[in-house]
């Protein structure tokens, strides 16, 4: 294994779909698939076992799905990024899985470069909310995200929601605002807490949704 390579784990029903994705991403210098999984359940004993930085999720499968596979690894403490796969018409399956700790997602018919592209941004920290989609959940009421007490934030941390909204991770938030990494760090556990949301992900769907974006 090549050091400092992106470890992704596969986790999809479909074989040709997992021997596709897997043989376009192996021709990445970055990038190394370490395992792949039929159904969730694999799924999870398998992140378990390998360690993966970003596992590539379907939602829908037999047995355990994408988003109680999800929710397993979550309930495990396991620190992989989760890209969830879906599709446009499946918005009402993806704010169940953004709740459950996914890291953002990407179309079925995703371009194999944008894939890899996804793939580096989720390590790096990012949140994927791709817009056309982003716009269709936010306005579905039945997928209103926690409401919290925003008025409840100070200046900072409404600034620092605005980046999280646009997607950058601490690092890149911490060169913006020019703070250090750790302080930024603090900014986000304090609006997680105070907004009563699970992950950064939900605090980005909080900002779009109360206007908090930037």
């Amino acid at each position: 294994m090549a050091e400092g390579r992106i470890r992704v784990l596969v986790v999809d029903d479909h074989q040709v779909v997992r021997r596709g994705l897997r043989t376009f991403l192996e021709v990445q210098d970055d990038i190394e698939v370490v395992g792949e999984a039929a159904d969730g359940a694999e799924g999870v004993a398998l992140a378990e076992e390998l360690h993966p930085d970003v596992v590539l999720m379907d939602v829908k499968m037999p047995g355990t799905d994408g988003i109680e596979a999800l929710r397993l690894l979550k309930a495990a403490g396991n620190p992989a990024r989760v890209l969830v796969v879906t599709s446009f018409t499946e918005h009402r399956t993806v704010v169940p899985a953004l709740r459950a700790g996914a890291a953002g997602y990407v179309y079925k018919d995703v371009d194999p470069e944008a894939l890899a592209g996804a793939i580096r941004s989720v390590h790096a920290g990012h949140v994927l909310l791709q817009p056309e989609l982003a716009g269709a959940l936010l306005a579905d009421d039945t997928v209103r995200p926690p409401q919290g007490r925003g008025g409840t934030l100070t200046e900072r941390e409404q600034e620092v929601l605005g980046h999280i909204a646009d997607g950058r991770s601490n690092r890149e938030i911490a060169r913006v605002l020019h703070l250090s990494e750790k302080t930024v760090k603090t900014h986000v556990s304090n609006i997680l807490m105070k907004l009563d949301l699970a992950d950064r992900t939900q605090a980005a769907l909080w900002a779009v949704r109360n206007g908090a974006a930037r």
